[in-house]
């Protein structure tokens, strides 16, 4: 009989337009970190089961984070106030293969009110935001909020209309507003609001401050925000931080604990921070996660993205006059492995390269490694040196920097190459 009621219930709030229905409590009532019940067997596994377990982890595992979004930045009672259409306009994407058909069929027919907010909790009670696993009450309230891996590092392919789609495991959101969103905090001062608020679309300062499981605490100031990178196409690559600092796990710790504000431990004195959290509910997860980042593979370009002809003079030139391997070498364009050392990353200093030096000191190195080219353009995440070196501005940049002298039709042919990448 519950049930029955509860399904009329909901039915009846479509109609209203109120919120979405034919959603049940199970979100409600499920654990917010790991979604993987056996950690110890979970990290054991490999090939097909191991891919699963990281992919769950990468898209659905807040790793206790709701202690840093729900307990300090109380980020849960902001969002209860947010629509689905401000969601979308910060960059929040939606998983359509979450929603049920009805749901679909709903919003398509213009029966969904996408200026309630409380669309957006029924939303997160489907699971169905890219990245925010929100907790919601029978009665409907939204009582925490955590975020996965996926916030950042995934997109989808607007299949449905714009911000609603598949998922893109990997793709950088480069339209998603972390700072805007942060700032929404009842928590924080006015000032820092302000500060992350700068940020823009696609932005992100991971040097900026660290969260130790109890408080933000300051790192560096002012903020030096980057661009948000994919992270597809980096089996072999190497020392996969475009500083260098370590490889995909060490950053994945580092994120996961220190910016994510997951429960764990991560230490390294090099940037002087030292965080140690029982239980440690990151580290365990590293493998799987690992697993399943290496086999992201490069999108390809897109059909019709590129000209043919131009682009294999392009590559020419990439070979030749340009001089663009002497960095970006090898099948992964990049020399992070060149050095005499495989086991220390070769990396170039900021003057050498003509990129930031600001944030450059604030690493583990002071120094940035090449980065690899692939899906630069394709994918439209970029790191610091891919927005110049896959780009018209970013040719110029480097014709200028290098003394190259290209003329402008060969500049033209470059980014073209650069677009089959």
């Amino acid at each position: 009989m519950r049930r029955l009621i509860a399904a009329a219930s909901t039915m009846f709030m479509l109609a209203l337009t109120l919120a979405i229905s034919g959603v049940g409590p199970t979100w409600a009532t499920e654990q917010n970190h790991s979604p993987i019940a056996n950690q110890e067997s979970t990290n054991k596994r490999s090939g097909r089961a191991g891919h699963l377990d990281g992919q769950a982890i990468f898209r659905y595992d807040t790793f206790g984070d709701e202690q840093l979004w729900t307990s300090v930045l109380r980020m849960h009672e902001a969002v209860a106030t947010v629509d689905p259409a401000t969601a979308l306009a910060v960059g929040l994407k939606v998983d359509a293969d979450a929603l049920p058909p009805a749901i679909i069929a709903a919003l398509r027919a213009g029966d969904v009110d996408l200026t309630d907010p409380a669309v957006t909790t029924e939303l997160l009670r489907l699971n169905a935001v890219v990245g925010i696993k929100g907790t919601v009450s029978n009665a409907g309230q939204l009582t925490s909020i955590g975020i996965t891996c996926a916030l950042c590092h995934s997109s989808v392919d607007d299949s449905f209309t714009k911000g609603i789609g598949k998922r893109l495991d990997g793709w950088a959101n480069v339209d998603l507003n972390v700072g805007a969103i942060v700032a929404l905090s009842p928590a924080l001062p006015e000032s820092l609001k302000a500060e992350f608020s700068s940020w823009g679309p696609g932005k992100y300062d991971p040097r900026h401050h660290a969260f130790d499981g109890l408080n933000l605490i300051p790192l560096n100031s002012p903020s030096v925000p980057v661009v948000l990178p994919s992270i597809f196409g980096l089996q072999g690559v190497g020392f996969e931080t475009f500083t260098g600092d370590g490889p995909i796990s060490y950053w994945n710790s580092y994120v996961g604990v220190g910016q994510m504000g997951g429960h764990g431990n991560f230490s390294d004195p090099r940037v002087g921070i030292s965080i140690t959290q029982a239980p440690d509910l990151v580290t365990p997860n590293l493998p799987a996660l690992l697993t399943y980042q290496l086999s992201l593979r490069t999108p390809p370009p897109p059909a019709g993205s590129f000209e043919p002809a131009a682009a294999r003079r392009g590559k020419r030139l990439f070979r030749n006059e340009a001089g663009c391997t002497s960095c970006h070498s090898g099948p992964r364009y990049t020399d992070v492995l060149n050095g005499p050392n495989r086991r220390v990353p070769f990396l170039h200093d900021p003057r050498e390269v003509g990129t930031n030096p600001a944030y450059a000191a604030r690493t583990a190195t002071g120094k940035y490694r090449t980065t690899p080219l692939r899906g630069t353009l394709a994918a439209r995440a970029l790191f610091p040196c891919r927005e110049r070196a896959g780009s018209p501005g970013g040719v110029n940049h480097y014709d200028k920097l290098f003394g190259l002298h290209l003329r402008a039709g060969q500049k033209a042919d470059l980014v073209e190459f650069l677009k089959t990448l």
